[in-house]
């Protein structure tokens, strides 16, 4: 059901819950669940930076949000800092060009457009950078599920703006973003940073020279490896055999499993090929809850408590096989309380689906589900 959006303003008492739960810091990472915070936060480290402002999202609209960001960075670039946006073309598509993007190039932006349409390579289309990424004077950087649009503003948006998650951090952590967005920007998308073994948290792309499903294969290891419980959070839960089998796998081992997804999705097709696979986790034990005040979109998962990702990537196909992703990784006990603090507080906001009353669903929405199945590595 669509409803009708308002940008209306929260009551004092609202207002109030909502920044009490914005930031929630954990050593230098600072987590955000509400997009204005996160924005301002964000504008805020932009106008302040002295050497070079780097920026890296899937969409970029041409809406409140993208223009107070549009004009951030034109300030910074007119006064002679070096400012570069990677801006994917298909997640911006029909949002950016009219006149985000030549406003930006006329201040001195550096503006690229990851893999636009051609003819002669067809294929390569298909391939996204997925990644939101922000990093300023390589000191300070942002990483997580928002995208630059009014979708994830309640000041613009109103109550039913997308519930997400984003991180900000400086020191080690930043400086890897730094060099992931520099060989990424430079062409050279499989080169990873130098890792520090003594460091409790890294950040992970999902694809390296030597392996092209890393991501995967890190959350396969997590589940592998729980022994007692694991909470995923994901807009768009599409698994692949592996995936499903390693759940299973946790379940029969006695690991309670917990997966959070959106009750209402932005893409249908999406929310039917994840019905398909419902079936067969609730009958072997998986928990499956349904967010249902507003469309879901933060991608996190919490192991044992003693581990936890953040970031862009979703647990579908495209985000583990095909779109270039980046995620946080840690174990960082604190960070991981966090992250589990929030899970429990969206359950409290959620369903549990009936795995009696799931098999007894009529006919027209399994032949929907078949349909989003068999379309699932395209979605």
């Amino acid at each position: 059901m669509i409803a009708k959006h308002c940008a209306c303003s929260p009551d004092a008492d609202s207002k109030a819950k909502i920044e009490s739960q914005t930031m929630l810091s954990s050593d230098a990472i600072v987590l955000y669940s509400e997009g204005d915070a996160l924005f301002d936060a964000m504008l805020a480290a932009i106008g302040s930076a002295q050497q070079s402002v780097w920026m890296e999202t899937y969409i970029f609209a041409d809406d409140e949000v993208g223009q107070r960001f549009a004009h951030a960075l034109s300030e910074r670039a007119r006064a002679g800092i070096d400012v570069r946006l990677l801006v994917d073309a298909l997640g911006s598509l029909f949002q950016f060009y009219r006149s985000l993007g030549p406003e930006l190039e006329q201040s001195g932006v550096q503006v690229r457009h990851f893999h636009r349409w051609q003819w002669r390579e067809p294929l390569r289309y298909n391939r996204r950078d997925h990644r939101k990424l922000l990093v300023v004077d390589g000191q300070q950087a942002f990483l997580g599920g928002f995208n630059i649009h009014r979708q994830s503003s309640r000041r613009y948006f109103g109550a039913l703006r997308w519930r997400d998650t984003h991180a900000s951090f400086q020191g080690y952590l930043a400086r890897q973003a730094a060099e992931l967005f520099d060989a990424f920007w430079c062409g050279d998308r499989h080169r990873l940073p130098k890792e520090n073994a003594q460091e409790s948290s890294v950040l992970v792309p999902n694809q390296t020279r030597l392996c092209r499903r890393r991501l995967a294969c890190i959350y396969a290891d997590f589940l592998g490896s729980a022994k007692r419980q694991v909470c995923l959070t994901t807009p768009y839960f599409v698994p692949d055999h592996h995936t499903q089998q390693a759940l299973l796998a946790a379940v029969k081992r006695g690991v309670e499993v917990r997966l959070l997804v959106p009750r209402s999705s932005d893409v249908r097709l999406a929310r039917w090929a994840a019905n398909a696979v419902y079936a067969r986790l609730l009958d072997a034990g998986v928990k499956i809850y349904e967010y249902l005040p507003r469309m879901l979109h933060a991608k996190i998962a919490v192991v044992d408590g003693k581990w936890a990702t953040l970031g862009t990537a979703n647990l579908d196909y495209r985000s583990l096989f095909q779109n270039y992703e980046l995620n946080l990784v840690s174990r960082d006990i604190a960070f991981c309380s966090r992250l589990q603090a929030q899970f429990e507080r969206d359950l409290t906001e959620a369903v549990a689906v009936c795995a009696t009353r799931w098999r007894q669903r009529r006919w027209v929405p399994r032949l929907a589900e078949l349909l989003g199945w068999s379309v699932r590595r395209w979605l």
